[in-house]
């Protein structure tokens, strides 16, 4: 048996498919029962309404948002922060400006990666000239 603390809490329990104990699971849980309730009462409300009317954690809220617990499409004042710079989104990880930013970065370091090997594969190449100028 695998046995861990719990990161919520800090106490001890046997490790399962959850990364929280059983007793916050069940806070977890009353958590989402409340802001699902809240929301289907007050449909157009924003996340801070939602957080300080139920008392669940702006962080937690987010997390039942990314999970898909909490439907983005019957809310349409819902949003969480982009990862990278904070903008308000209702889908993925980051925003479409964040996105494009790392894809581009990505793409420029494939191309200094790709011209690396580039030279490191001309660098062993026995030329012709190269013997011709040595001498």
């Amino acid at each position: 048996m695998n046995l861990g603390n719990c990161p919520r809490c800090g106490k001890l329990y046997a490790v399962n498919f959850r990364e929280v104990c059983p007793a916050c699971i069940k806070d977890i849980d009353n958590e989402y029962e409340r802001c699902a309730t809240y929301l289907r009462e007050n449909r157009g409300c924003g996340i801070q309404q939602l957080s300080e009317e139920t008392g669940v954690s702006y962080r937690q809220i987010t997390k039942f948002i990314r999970e898909g617990r909490i439907s983005l499409i019957d809310a349409p004042n819902l949003a969480y922060p982009c990862e990278m710079c904070g903008t308000f989104i209702r889908e993925g990880n980051m925003c479409l400006d964040c996105r494009a930013k790392l894809v581009k970065e990505l793409g420029t370091a494939n191309e200094t990666a790709a011209s690396a090997a580039e030279r490191a594969k001309n660098a062993a190449v026995y030329k012709i000239g190269d013997k011709l100028r040595k001498e």
